[in-house]
């Protein structure tokens, strides 16, 4: 009896320190995997709680959500993936915005302060985007090229990348010659100060901004590390490790 209510006991502190030792599990738009590792960070030295960060395009990362794959956070580059998450039952706290991107035209080389002129002429033979079926900077890239008439002019220059992230390592890389991005990149270590861009007028996109979700798989695990991350990410804190790096925070 004493030593069956021994081996419970064990068994019970086990379950707890194995619970306490698991990861906390954050899906993350491409366009934020410079400064989620920031966020990260400053997220362990105040709370100590680790992270796993898989990173992907909001509408494949949303995809896998549906599909089962056990995040306990999604931070989107939109609004509507996790509302449509929230709908359809697979978050635990109403979303909430925590970010507003900014869109920039950029390149390595070539001076854009008439960028609407260079991208047609041949000093530019591929553009880059992100694919607008899956990322919401490839939508809002769209959106400018068709304001100006662009879209169809250049549609044999265009390259699509399955994530924003995809995109910055063609220009990175010198695959493109110019492309459309995050603002966000230009604070990627390697790409920080070496890169000349020009921000895309905001009132020609949908304004990016970008929303988190505690989701469903967190009421398994850690219900209360997700809603910590979920909580920092609103906190002084973290605002200003997001305005220092490319966002704006609410």
């Amino acid at each position: 009896m004493i030593m069956r209510m021994g081996v419970t006991s064990l068994l019970f502190l086990f379950n707890i320190v194995f619970s306490q030792a698991q990861p906390l599990r954050i899906a993350v738009a491409a366009s934020g995997q410079a400064v989620i590792k920031l966020l990260r960070a400053d997220f362990k030295k105040r709370h100590g709680i680790e992270t796993d960060i898989i990173i992907g395009s909001s509408g494949k990362l949303y995809a896998q959500i549906k599909n089962g794959a056990p995040y306990h956070v999604f931070l989107s580059a939109d609004t509507e993936l996790p509302d449509a998450l929230f709908r359809e039952g697979f978050g635990l706290t109403v979303p909430k915005v925590y970010a507003f991107g900014s869109l920039i035209i950029c390149c390595n080389s070539v001076d854009l302060n008439n960028w609407k002129q260079l991208i047609t002429s041949n000093k530019v033979a591929k553009v880059a985007i992100a694919n607008p079926s899956l990322a919401p900077y490839g939508k809002a890239a769209e959106q400018v090229l068709k304001h100006y008439s662009l879209l169809d002019k250049i549609k044999t220059k265009l390259v699509y990348g399955e994530s924003i992230a995809q995109v910055n390592t063609y220009i990175r890389t010198g695959v493109v010659d110019l492309s459309f991005t995050s603002e966000s990149f230009l604070y990627e270590g390697p790409t920080a100060g070496k890169i000349r861009w020009v921000r895309a007028d905001s009132k020609l996109y949908t304004p990016l901004a970008q929303s988190m979700l505690v989701l469903k798989a967190a009421e398994k695990d850690d219900y209360k590390k997700a809603l910590l991350f979920f909580k920092y990410l609103q906190s002084p804190a973290a605002k200003l490790i997001l305005n220092k790096n490319g966002y704006r925070a609410p």
